[in-house]
């Protein structure tokens, strides 16, 4: 049952539809919901204090990669209902809902996270606000964020209490934004005004009608319902990676226990794939900031499971680095290496905290030649490991490679063919960190094939 504040879409309050929305931030999540509003018809103008970014986005150019979203983006710029720019008055000006989708990465001095940005649009937008306003958080922040903001807004803004926020935290997977931003598989707003609710309904209909959850929570529980299901999504993949080791251990195969597992209504076999772990802007930062706030609330034990979720993550990589090193000899020093994946995860460009990065780095700094290929993120791979090497296929990348490493699963890798991949590598050796491929084929094609978990 859901507490009383929660409600399922049914009666609610009279709805007004805002005349524009305005979308402060336009990162990937900013841009994506600037976009998908306009989709589902609401004139929206979204804001960023990068000319250069705004000035991409106005020429209908993405600055990172995702499916279907540049199509959504140049659709609603040429028919008007999305427009960007840098310029706070305007869009106090012109809008009477303001979504706030800044990033809230972690800090450099803790694992705490970073609330620069959320409080500089809290700071610039509130004293602009003269009319009555709602302002909608979706950037994922620590529990007590969004009250505070709350209070800081309406003391700002000259309409005074007439500024009222919500928080309606976002869940989208990098690779599907645009599907889970036109249908989610549920909405959250936490607020206690009516006419923050009654907004949020009307910019929800079309889901809402849809018959997708729409609940409403104090809050603090809808800052909550983003980090604790990251949290739960971390620990299961931690869960199924650390039965890896034990398999490793115990000369048992992880893709037949996570088989058998999955037929658990009660465990599902959803993120339940064992391979180098996870990584990205969200998951990793988010169960760190998670543990950082429950200390400031004095229940760090409650979470301290989550040290050894983020620990199992990383012992992963240096597992994968590990089998790699005695495939091929025991040492890197002079070898040269291929590497298949450079994106934390296949659709994606994004490489922040990318294990397939971090990986093909530490190879490299331990004597390897390494060069990488990946079908969408080689520019921002470059930028930030620019001691790799960059191959524009992935032939060019295993070319007398005497190991290779497949580390982000994209459909090009796991489609690979075995026999065209052995007439350019050195050694037919592969280390699959994603498990990701069939052991039987490749080694009945003559390779040394070894993966985590596996015997």
């Amino acid at each position: 049952m859901v507490a009383d504040k929660q409600r399922l879409s049914g009666a609610e309050p009279t709805r007004t539809r805002p005349s524009t929305i305005s979308v402060i931030g336009t990162g990937y999540l900013g841009a994506t919901h600037a976009a998908c509003m306009a989709e589902l018809g609401f004139d929206v103008l979204g804001l960023d204090v990068d000319q250069a970014k705004i000035d991409a986005l106005s020429s209908g150019h993405l600055p990172f990669y995702e499916p279907g979203l540049e199509e959504v983006l140049t659709r609603n710029l040429a028919n008007g209902r999305l427009r960007f720019t840098t310029s706070y008055d305007e869009v106090a000006e012109v809008a009477d809902v303001h979504f706030i989708c800044v990033g809230t990465p972690q800090r450099g001095d803790s694992n705490a996270a970073d609330l620069t940005y959320v409080d500089a649009a809290i700071e610039t937008l509130g004293p602009r606000l003269t009319r009555p306003a709602v302002v909608i958080g979706k950037s994922t922040v620590p529990v007590g964020t969004a009250a505070c903001a709350a209070a800081r807004l309406q003391t700002l803004a000259p309409a005074g209490d007439a500024v009222e926020l919500g928080w309606s935290p976002e869940f989208l997977r990098e690779g599907f934004g645009v599907e889970d931003t036109l249908r989610p598989n549920r909405i959250v707003i936490g607020t206690d005004s009516p006419r923050v609710e009654a907004a949020m309904r009307e910019i929800s209909a079309t889901q809402i009608e849809q018959k997708i959850p729409f609940l409403v929570t104090d809050l603090q529980t809808a800052e909550l319902v983003k980090v604790a299901a990251n949290a739960f999504l971390a620990t299961k993949i931690s869960f199924i990676n650390a039965m890896a080791e034990v398999s490793e251990a115990a000369g048992a195969d992880v893709m037949q226990l996570a088989t058998a597992l999955s037929y658990d209504d009660r465990i599902g076999g959803k993120f339940l794939g064992p391979g180098l772990g996870f990584g990205g802007g969200c998951l990793p930062k988010d169960i760190r900031a998670f543990m950082a706030r429950a200390d400031e609330l004095g229940v760090e034990p409650a979470l301290s499971f989550l040290r050894e979720v983020d620990a199992i993550n990383q012992r992963r990589r240096a597992r994968t680095i590990d089998i790699a090193r005695t495939l091929i000899g025991g040492g890197f020093a002079g070898r040269t290496v291929g590497v298949l994946g450079a994106s934390f995860k296949p659709n994606s460009d994004d490489i922040r905290d990318s294990p397939a990065l971090d990986v093909a780095s530490t190879i490299a700094s331990l004597g390897a030649t390494v060069t990488v290929y990946d079908p969408e993120a080689l520019e921002n791979a470059r930028q930030a490991h620019p001691e790799l090497n960059y191959a524009h296929s992935m032939l060019e990348a295993v070319r007398d490679a005497e190991v290779v490493l497949l580390l982000t699963d994209w459909a090009e890798f796991r489609d690979a063919d075995p026999d065209e991949l052995a007439k350019v590598v050195a050694e037919s050796r592969i280390v699959d960190g994603r498990n990701a491929l069939d052991p039987t084929h490749w080694r009945s094609r003559g390779w040394t094939y070894r993966a985590l978990g596996r015997p």
